[in-house]
Formats: C-alpha cells, sequence, structure tokens
C-alpha cells in the first residue's frame, strides 16, 4: 500500500472527552456559519482525505496551487481549499484569532486558529483551475457567488461530522478505516472508481476490466454537494448496493463513501481525486472518459493526458479507458479500441434522453443499465 500523500495521514479527529471540552470552549468563540461544502472540506481535512492540509489554505497555499500546482513546500495539489467569509467578518477577524465553524443547523463543526485573511484574483483563479470564467460553470458559479475574503488556517479539531443524506452509517469510513480493511483483506493491488452517477453497464464493464490485474477494487462515490439536477446520494448507494449484489464478486469489493465535494475541474479535478483515494489507500485509480468534467468545457480524454505529467509525483497510477458501449454486432460491452463496428451497432444514450425516460418510466435497455438498477431510478424519477 502507498504511503498517505506528504507520508503521514493527518489525523484532527477529536475524542470525546475531548470533543466534550472543546464543544463547551465553542460557545465562548467568534461563530462562523458556513455553507455545506465548506463543512465537506473540514471533516476531508480532520480525516486525514485531505492530507498532508492541516487546515484551510493560507494566501500562498492557494496562490501556488492555483499557478502552480504545487503547494508551497513543493508537494502536488490541484484545487485551492480555501475558506470565504462575509466582508462583515472578515473585518471583524484578526490572525491569531481561535473561531468556531458552524454548519446552517447550527452545529458547531471545527475550532480553527486564524492564520491569514487575503483576498485572490478570483478571474486567474477560475481561468487556471476550471479553465474557464463562464459564470455558467457550476465551479465557477461556487467561486464567484462566494466571494472574494478568505481566512486561512490549521483546524484544531473537528467537532461534529456534516449530516448525512440518508446513507447508512457504515460506508462513511475515514482513510485510516479504509487502510485497515484493505491491510486485512491482504490486498497489494487496489483500483479506485470515482463517481458521482450511478454505475450502468459500460461504467461496470471498466471497474470489471480494470479489476482482473487487481487484488481488489475500491467503488468510491461522492457523495458531498454536486450539482443540483445530479442524482441524489441516497439513491445512487442503492443502485451501487443493487449492482454488487446481483453481478459483481463481493470479496473483490470494497464499498465506501468520499464525503468530499465536487469542483468539476476536469483535469485538475482528476488529480485530486486521485490524490484523494491514494490518502484511503489505492495504488490506482480508473480516469476515464471526461472525468470530472461538466458541459463541453474539457476535451474527452484531456483528464487522462493532464494527469501522465504528473505520474511520478502522484505514485497512485492511473489506469485510462476509453468510452465503452454496448455493442450489438460484437453482442457484448466494448471501446473503439475493440469493437471495428460503426456507431449504429451501438447503444448509448445521452444523460438528458435517459432522464426524460426515467421521469415517463420508461425502462432503460438493458444493453445500457441492468434492470435493477433502472428499476431504483424509475422509482426516484416517478416519486413512486
Amino acid at each position: 500500500m502507498l504511503n498517505p500523500h506528504g507520508g503521514k495521514l493527518i489525523n484532527k479527529m477529536a475524542k470525546e472527552e475531548e470533543r466534550r471540552e472543546l464543544l463547551e470552549k465553542a460557545e465562548t468563540l467568534r461563530k462562523i456559519v458556513i455553507a455545506n461544502r465548506y463543512v465537506s472540506d473540514c471533516e476531508m481535512i480532520a480525516n486525514g482525505g485531505f492530507s498532508p492540509l492541516t487546515g484551510f489554505m493560507t494566501k500562498e497555499d492557494a496562490e501556488e496551487v492555483i499557478n502552480n500546482i504545487h503547494l508551497k513546500n513543493g508537494l502536488l495539489w490541484s484545487i485551492p481549499i480555501v475558506l470565504p467569509v462575509s466582508e462583515e467578518i472578515f473585518k471583524e477577524l484578526k490572525i491569531g484569532d481561535e473561531v468556531a465553524l458552524y454548519d446552517k443547523n447550527n452545529r458547531p463543526i471545527a475550532i480553527m486558529v486564524i492564520e491569514d485573511k487575503f483576498n485572490l484574483d478570483l478571474e486567474n483563479y477560475c481561468k487556471n483551475v476550471f479553465k474557464t470564467t463562464d459564470i455558467e460553470h457550476p465551479g465557477v458559479r461556487v467561486v464567484k457567488q462566494a466571494g472574494n475574503n478568505f481566512i486561512g488556517g490549521e483546524i484544531v479539531r473537528l467537532l461534529n461530522r456534516p449530516l448525512r443524506q440518508g446513507i447508512d452509517e457504515k460506508y462513511y469510513l475515514d482513510p485510516a478505516q479504509v487502510r485497515e480493511n484493505i491491510k486485512r483483506k491482504r490486498w497489494k493491488k487496489i483500483v479506485a472508481f470515482q463517481t458521482r452517477n450511478p454505475i450502468h453497464r459500460a461504467h461496470e464493464y471498466i471497474i470489471k476490466t480494470a479489476l482482473e490485474p487487481m487484488d481488489g477494487v475500491m467503488i468510491h462515490p461522492l457523495v458531498g454537494e454536486t450539482k443540483p439536477d445530479d442524482i441524489p446520494a441516497d439513491v445512487r448507494m442503492k443502485c451501487y448496493e443493487v449492482l454488487i449484489d446481483n453481478y459483481f464478486n463481493k470479496d473483490k469489493v470494497h464499498l465506501s463513501v468520499l464525503p468530499a465535494s465536487m469542483h468539476y475541474a476536469g483535469p485538475r479535478e482528476a488529480v485530486h481525486h486521485m490524490l484523494m483515494r491514494k490518502n484511503y489507500g489505492a495504488t490506482h485509480m480508473i480516469i476515464g472518459r471526461d472525468h470530472a468534467g461538466v458541459g463541453d468545457y474539457y476535451g474527452t480524454y484531456e483528464a487522462q493526458e493532464f494527469v501522465e505529467q504528473f505520474v511520478d509525483e502522484l505514485e497512485i497510477q492511473p489506469l485510462k479507458f476509453e468510452h465503452a458501449f454496448y455493442c450489438k454486432k460484437c453482442e457484448s460491452m466494448a471501446t473503439a479500441k475493440t469493437c471495428p463496428h460503426s456507431k449504429e451497432f451501438h447503444v448509448h444514450l445521452s444523460g438528458t434522453k435517459v432522464r426524460a425516460m426515467l421521469k415517463e418510466g420508461k425502462k432503460l435497455p438493458r444493453e445500457f443499465s441492468r434492470p435493477e438498477v433502472a428499476e431504483i431510478l424509475i422509482k426516484w424519477a416517478t416519486g413512486r
């Protein structure tokens, strides 16, 4: 198993006795209510998923990441992990202050020490990270709507985890727990699969193909904040469960969730996803078509090309796959590498077409989706 990024798995989780004391302390500190995606960031910092980060980035680290895809200490990092606050709060805070971060449900999430207060060039941020400044891009929209007042500093301890979305708590395993599970299974080579969608036949084919030379697969759906039109995490989890129960060798599958948020940063986010899965214990990761993309902002295989330049620093290895489909002529799943037939024989449905069929209660073709998965999605889409 690979070492965590930076060599050490960060742990900022408060033990029970310490937590009680810190909860009392939080009541005496300046209260800052933060959005859900930053609550997720607090958990990812505290549980080691964002190792080597110990808190929200200072200006120096944020600008290094934005401009050079590295932290100021030289370690590879591709997505700024920054905390925006209102102008009113920004003006009140001083370097060295301790503050209590709360979620929108008035729950204390973490205690943080302010090490920096700063502004960023948001146009440069968006252009470099998302390759666009278009407000229609969901990642750009989040950055620009959050404002340009940031605080950076160490998370002292996590006091409460984010509220869950109807997903069984057994799937919320921290990196240390996943690593222990992998050791117990005696897996040496583990391939991770990132997803924010239900797994259809094309994904199933890619996962099983990637699994062949490996000891096990980590199916690791992202369940933090996604786009409003993405399928809810609890619905997706039901799809993963029924698929694994019926079509996978469960002895070779690890299913748990990644409580991080999506940025839709395409190539940059592919690196980010690989570093997180390295921290969770994976040695390889599937990078597919338009990984972490949205709309037409990135090239079909741009993420695959991008990660190649960092393979030595990443250590976790990318497994690159082309778009998969069912070919009626081959009578099997395939890709352009293995299928010689024209597109007229390929079963492909656009996301728009799939959503329309589900809302109408129409079954998806068996060549596209397993019937058990399709049934769950139809029930969700029709409100049955």
